[in-house]
């Protein structure tokens, strides 16, 4: 009688297992799981931000769920601190670094990119009223910049950055919110959010004519992932090819400005 209950007890054992290993496998996606996490400024408008009723929203979440669809994956959009974002992504805690992320060298090293998917610019923001005209005028001005971004390396590029006196903020809603308020003169800014804000408070703000830096967007990956950064390329080829990110690039931007 104990030996019946011991062999069954094992086949019952072994099925258990079987089952388990292809639950897994099934449920696998493009990192080895059915989900991806990706790390984002909720601040970020129009890439990725909190709309009136706290839900997330943007260009960049479109695109990026539209992609999670091709590689038959779930994404979970995870609100980071902008300034820890590549510590996110090598600690594991996210997958993917897709919120208007900025192409630069010093970035090559810590992460992957895919191919660029779409030009940026850094320029100055003032009030509608302000007489700063070029990027001379920022000569002993206070100026707003949001702490350890591609904006902020684009102003120590310029000679001009050594005349002005810098106020770093968490997010760029924070340094607008200081112009408005005057405790600024201006905002160093990524060319589509300054664009963004301008549709929104066209009377409030200006952007100056001359920028600072040509840049590229892109979806930063772990060192060391290949495979995740060969099915997210895929897939942001497949929908460049079947018009998907042209009709989302036209929701957002009223044209299709996606490269291609």
């Amino acid at each position: 009688m104990k030996r019946k209950f011991s062999l069954v007890f094992i086949l019952a054992l072994i099925l258990t297992v079987v089952a388990a290993c292809g639950a897994d496998d099934k449920s696998e996606g493009a990192s080895g799981k059915d989900s991806l996490i990706i790390g984002i400024d909720d601040t970020f408008a129009p890439m990725g931000f909190r709309d009136d009723n706290n839900e997330i929203v943007g260009f960049d979440i479109d695109l990026a769920t539209a992609a999670a669809k091709h590689m038959d994956v779930d994404v979970k959009f995870q609100p980071i601190d902008w300034s820890t974002k590549e510590s996110e992504l090598s600690s594991g805690r996210i997958d993917l670094i897709w919120n208007g992320y900025t192409v630069t060298e010093e970035r090559k090293q810590k992460v992957l990119f895919t191919e660029a998917y779409l030009e940026n610019a850094q320029v100055v923001m003032t009030l509608a009223d302000s007489k700063i005209t070029s990027l001379n005028d920022l000569a002993d001005k206070q100026v707003g910049i949001q702490a350890l971004s591609s904006a902020l390396d684009a102003l120590n590029a310029n000679p001009i950055s050594e005349k002005v006196t810098l106020n770093e903020y968490k997010d760029n809603v924070l340094a607008l919110t200081d112009l408005k308020a005057g405790r600024v003169e201006a905002v160093v800014i990524d060319k589509v959010v300054g664009e963004y804000f301008m549709t929104q408070q066209a009377d409030t703000f200006k952007i100056l004519e001359e920028s600072l830096a040509p840049e590229q967007y892109a979806v930063g990956v772990k060192k060391g992932n290949e495979e995740l950064l060969g099915k997210v390329q895929a897939a942001l080829d497949a929908m460049n090819e079947d018009g998907t990110s042209a009709e989302i690039s036209t929701k957002w931007f009223g044209e299709d400005i996606v490269l291609k």
